[in-house]
């Protein structure tokens, strides 16, 4: 089983048609024991939806299935790179993840999640068969970096779930998926139907986006700053912002007290609801993102402490 897909070994017209499934009428007894499991009193210690690698985030956040997520924030404040670390986690609880990143090469992802993985600047071979084998059955990443019509983004979706079983998808980025910025009718139906397959197919979908370039980058954004028509924020499930303190690096005397960078829940639908602000500090070498200490987590389990001490 490959971890990348190339386009030519997708059957895309058997995936292409609309399944039509926001449309499906049944009776109420047919959500029975997701009633059950909506209301089950949690199991010791067991975890019901796949977190993320931060501890204090446990009780706070969780990625459901049938929800889409918002990852934005300004160009270069590594919201690929923290999403990334984030299916790792994912990956380490259990669930399968596929990446379509459509401005970065699979070998360019892979790389900065071996890295995270492995918290090596420059990971020997035995290293990479490490990763390469813990992540078989679990990671796939689709090979095409360009400009790409929405539906072939559907089809891959549908092909991931269907083939591959996967739960979790990512989408990085929203821009690639519509004419222009200022495209607001196809943004907000690109949304919209992610939103619609993350119902359908039950799975989580991870939407990667940009915050407006006139917006001062001295602060975080928040979800009214998202690139585009306020539909998108206004579909989506939960919004995560992430931005870098880049101004702690770029002083004279950088004040250490201050995180590296922060990641925002600015909006969370369901489950808990909570919304508020984590401060991240920036490992280098492994390129992980810590809520306290010095030293990186291991990826590879679960669960992680979060402290990378």
């Amino acid at each position: 089983m490959t971890m990348v897909l190339p386009e030519d070994e997708i059957d895309f017209d058997a995936y292409m048609a609309d399944t039509d499934v926001q449309h499906k009428v049944r009776p109420a007894g047919h959500w029975e024991a997701d009633l059950v499991d909506e209301f089950a009193p949690p199991d010791g210690n067991a975890v019901q939806h796949p977190r993320l690698p931060w501890s204090r985030l446990d009780n706070r956040i969780a990625l459901r299935p049938g929800e889409v997520s918002l990852w934005f924030g300004f160009n270069g404040h590594g919201k690929s790179l923290l999403l990334g670390q984030s299916m790792l986690g994912v990956c380490a609880q259990g669930q399968r993840v596929c990446i379509a990143s459509f401005e970065m090469r699979p070998r360019k992802t892979l790389a900065r999640m071996l890295r995270q993985f492995t918290d090596s600047d420059q990971p020997r071979p035995s290293q990479i068969r490490e990763f390469v084998g813990w992540a078989h059955g679990k990671l796939w990443l689709y090979d095409q970096t360009s400009t790409v019509e929405p539906e072939k983004v559907y089809a891959v979706i549908r092909y991931c779930v269907d083939q591959l079983k996967v739960q979790h998808f990512v989408v990085d980025n929203l821009t690639k998926c519509v004419a222009a910025d200022d495209d607001y009718a196809g943004q907000k139906a690109v949304v919209d139907k992610l939103t619609a397959l993350a119902q359908g197919l039950g799975i989580h979908i991870h939407l990667v986006h940009h915050a407006r370039k006139d917006r001062d980058e001295t602060r975080p954004p928040r979800k009214m700053d998202a690139l585009g028509a306020s539909a998108i924020t206004n579909l989506v499930d939960n919004v995560f912002i992430v931005w870098r303190n880049k101004a702690k690096y770029e002083a004279d005397e950088p004040k250490l007290n201050e995180p590296d960078a922060v990641l925002i829940c600015d909006k969370q639908r369901h489950g808990t609801g909570w919304e508020g602000v984590q401060n991240l500090g920036y490992h280098h070498r492994s390129m992980q993102y810590l809520q306290s200490g010095s030293a990186s987590l291991n990826m590879a389990v679960w669960p992680h402490d979060g402290s990378g001490s």
